[in-house]
């Protein structure tokens, strides 16, 4: 039976199941955690370039006024954005969060992509163009020590990446570092199971937390020309022996897999379902019918920025 919570090499526990707030818009992501923690949740994934760091704060303060939860209670993950990738910036950033977010400190900091663009506090630096421009003269092992010396000041428990290849990682790895690579998010669902980094990471004790795991049928720049994972009949045909909705097997297929998921909603009705994936089991056969959907296919490739030298992903036709 899957476990509740993963230990990081930090020691802290981390939910398996936590509500994902990226796409969350301004105006809906403040009652979506308040009802999130009302019905359990106790894992919160926020960043910085979500930029409803403000409201998630809101949420958080009114549920530690109201006795639902302490703050030990509950697993906060921020993330420091592309801009922000200078050693110097850093902290500055990661206080900006903090402050949004109405926190002393963060259970875990993770480096939201290897990529960094042009310092400042422009989300999306592009020219007149349209060229996204970037900083490519900084190492994303400088900005790791950065993030070191977070934990060292105690602000935050654990830190990690985001979307990060296993090159990139074994590049962190081979450093002296001080603190352990606690997890790594990436996308992860039938249509992209990445089993060879789910294998790479466990072998080095570093947790995967899958993000869009529904397949982010709502990304901004979604086609209609774009596989959906949930209308899969594969997946249908699952969801319809267990009495479950596709959006549950897909989360639960997750949890099989000792993996941390972080599905997104601003549905109280969702969210609730969503969180009861916890109540039932996905057969070893069944799981195995959800790996065999593998197409690699990714939903958020960045393709736009292929040329930057630290985008993570091989350029596929």
């Amino acid at each position: 039976m899957a476990k509740n919570a993963l230990r990081l090499q930090s020691g802290a526990l981390m939910p398996i199941i936590g509500l994902g707030t990226w796409q969350s818009k301004p105006g809906e992501v403040e009652n979506a955690v308040k009802a999130a923690i009302s019905m359990g949740y106790r894992h919160i994934d926020c960043a910085r370039a979500y930029q409803n760091e403000g409201e998630v704060g809101t949420a958080l303060k009114a549920k530690f006024d109201d006795g639902t939860v302490k703050r030990e209670d509950l697993f906060i993950t921020s993330k420091l954005w592309n801009t922000y990738h200078h050693p110097d910036d850093v902290m500055k950033s990661f206080q900006d969060s903090l402050e949004l977010l109405g926190l002393d400190y963060v259970d875990l900091y993770l480096i939201h992509w290897p990529m960094a663009y042009k310092r400042g506090d422009v989300m999306f630096p592009k020219d007149d163009n349209g060229k996204f421009l970037y900083a490519e003269d900084i190492p994303f092992t400088d900005t790791w020590k950065a993030l070191e010396e977070l934990v060292s000041k105690g602000l935050c428990k654990s830190i990690g990446v985001s979307n990060f290849n296993q090159q990139q990682i074994e590049q962190i790895l081979a450093m002296p570092n001080k603190v352990p690579v606690a997890v790594n998010q990436i996308e992860l669902h039938p249509y992209l199971t990445q089993e060879p980094m789910v294998e790479f990471c466990k072998s080095k004790g570093i947790v995967v937390t899958a993000y869009s795991p529904l397949g982010s049928p709502q990304r901004p720049w979604v086609k209609e020309t774009d596989p959906s994972v949930m209308d899969d009949p594969i997946v249908v045909e699952i969801a319809n022996r267990y009495k479950k909705s596709p959006a549950q097997v897909l989360i639960r297929f997750a949890v099989e897999r000792g993996i941390v998921v972080i599905p997104k909603s601003v549905t109280p009705s969702r969210i609730q379902a969503n969180f009861e994936s916890m109540n039932f089991e996905l057969k070893p056969e069944d799981v195995r019918l959800l790996l065999n959907l593998n197409k690699n296919y990714r939903g958020c490739a960045l393709e736009w920025i292929f040329d930057h030298k630290d985008h993570p992903f091989a350029v596929t036709s």
